[in-house]
């Protein structure tokens, strides 16, 4: 299973209210490591969509999330787990280092 997109109109119900771990890939179009860790991201999902899901909320499309959850700087990762943010990733990293993170997640 890949990524998905989600939206300001299905956020709550996609992510908040979801029985699963969900990581959401804060992102825009004109983000350069955004764009590096999408297939990053694709492949930790792709791997371990048994144990969590990863969405894409891209930031300019939908401010009014993006702004709930102070992003101020992307990429930005936040593992959300019964509708709590549980964990934040800022920033572009290579796939270890990114499993690193989520290992809790992961295992």
């Amino acid at each position: 299973m890949s990524t998905r997109d989600v939206t300001d109109a299905t956020f709550e119900t996609e992510v908040l209210n979801s029985e699963k771990t969900i990581m959401v890939d804060f992102w825009a179009e004109w983000c350069g490591p955004c764009r590096a860790v999408s297939p990053i991201l694709d492949a930790i999902a792709s791997e371990n969509g048994d144990k969590i899901d990863i969405v894409k909320l891209n930031v300019d499309d939908n401010p009014e999330t993006a702004m709930k959850y102070q992003i101020t700087s992307i990429p930005a990762m936040k593992v959300f787990k019964g509708g709590e943010v549980v964990k934040t990733v800022i920033g572009a990293k290579p796939k270890p280092a990114l499993e690193a993170d989520l290992a809790e997640f992961l295992a």
